[in-house]
């Protein structure tokens, strides 16, 4: 199955609805889905980061917030 966005139309903040959406999709069905190793080893770097103080946690409303902001 193709299917095509007229991702040249949308806002930013269109498009980050989308990929909200999928994203909640994949979280309730994530018991029927793998991830590859590959997602382990960049969580382990990430989790690393963050316990060495390389790294910040931000609420979720702030990281969208930001993403918004640079797409501008």
């Amino acid at each position: 199955m193709s299917i095509t966005l007229p991702l040249e139309k949308m806002s930013a903040e269109e498009k980050i609805q989308i990929m909200e959406s999928i994203w909640l999709y994949l979280c309730v069905t994530a018991g029927s889905t793998l991830s590859p190793n590959w997602h382990r080893d960049v969580l382990a770097d990430r989790k690393a980061a963050f316990h060495d103080g390389e790294d910040e946690v931000l609420h979720w409303e702030t990281a969208k917030r930001k993403i918004f902001e640079d797409l501008q």
